[in-house]
């Protein structure tokens, strides 16, 4: 039952973007398409109290509740990037925005994206690791927290890789090519 609702908390969370959007840009009514994209936090409280329940009404916890706990601290983590970088394709294709804004190619401007990259991707690991860790106290010493403690350590090494990443962008920056057209626009230099 818990995979189920997250598969629904998922493709709610994608239904519920496009209605937004559709609402906001094609059928000119922000305040309704607002609305909508406003009730995408209600998903995660729902999964949070249903795994909650769960665990309270004596379920074991393994991978399916890791699962849930990850993916709430995703959506914290990623959802309200995910939801700015449909906006601004949306915004543009059918309300004549601005082309949306490519991510800096070279030196330090790249390297500052990739920071604020991975600092998107340590909230939803420590948002998740600070959920696994609820649940696994939650669930107490008689439990089995053995598959929550291993969900913990993924994020972990989720952690350890977007660092490595952003660390190699600061250390070993791209350089812009010398000879030939400039492909990177101005507002990135």
């Amino acid at each position: 039952m818990l995979v189920g609702l997250i598969i629904a908390c998922e493709v709610a969370f994608w239904v519920l973007l496009a209605a937004g959007l559709l609402f906001r840009y094609v059928l000119r009514m922000p305040r309704t398409g607002l609305a909508l994209l406003l009730c995408e936090p209600l998903l995660e409280v729902v999964l949070f109290a249903v795994t909650a329940v769960d665990l309270r009404n004596g379920a074991e916890p393994d991978w399916r509740h890791g699962l849930a706990a990850v993916y709430i601290g995703f959506t914290v983590g990623l959802g309200h990037s995910t939801v700015k970088w449909a906006d601004a394709r949306v915004a543009h294709r059918f309300a004549g925005g601005p082309p949306p804004v490519r991510p800096p190619k070279y030196g330090t401007a790249r390297a500052v994206h990739e920071w604020k990259v991975a600092g998107r991707w340590i909230l939803a690991c420590a948002v998740a690791l600070a959920l696994l860790e609820a649940a696994a106290r939650y669930v107490g010493g008689d439990g089995d927290t053995g598959s929550l403690r291993a969900w913990q350590t993924r994020m972990l090494w989720v952690i350890g890789i977007n660092l490595v990443v952003a660390a190699s962008y600061t250390l070993f920056p791209k350089r812009r090519p010398e000879h030939g057209p400039d492909p990177e626009p101005a507002e990135h230099r």
